[in-house]
């Protein structure tokens, strides 16, 4: 089935595509700018979650900007019948901004990952040892983010 979008259902896509303002009421500031009410605006962007046309909004952290010096990638093996209950758990400390599942690789057995932020190493360090006292996962290897390759996302429509 193709679903085709309004003008304005692209309009909406496209600045929600941007930064979103960093404000009490950022609808009100995107429908202002394109021209409808904040009501208008959330009419469509829930019509547009009714259709999966919208699934979720991610927030994309500039951890450098932040304060944070280094960050980590922690790759853990979980039982999978432990994903769910151990996810939950990691996904509950301040220092986690992602986790997720995936299905393991040939030659790599982790399935869990939890991207954690500190001001220095030994602090991610720190913070994976605390997350593995707190779940009792004890396999878990520390991926460090030497430099950044790509932070965008995904453009559907020109603004």
């Amino acid at each position: 089935m193709t679903t085709s979008l309004t003008d304005l259902e692209k309009k909406v896509i496209s600045l929600l595509q941007t930064d979103i303002p960093v404000c009490k009421r950022p609808y009100l500031v995107m429908a202002e700018q394109i021209g409808i009410s904040e009501e208008k605006f959330l009419e469509v962007l829930s019509g547009l979650h009714d259709k999966n046309m919208i699934r979720r909004f991610g927030a994309t952290l500039k951890h450098q900007k932040s304060g944070f010096k280094a960050n980590a990638m922690v790759a853990w093996k979980v039982p999978e019948d432990r994903v769910e209950e151990v996810g939950n758990i990691m996904a509950s400390f301040r220092e986690v901004t992602h986790c997720y599942r995936r299905d393991p690789a040939p030659g790599w057995d982790k399935n869990l990952y939890t991207m954690v932020h500190g001001a220095s190493e030994d602090e991610c360090f720190a913070i994976a040892a605390k997350i593995s006292e707190a779940t009792g996962e004890k396999d878990y290897s520390l991926l460090f983010s030497r430099r950044e390759l790509k932070k965008t996302s995904m453009q559907y429509f020109e603004n």
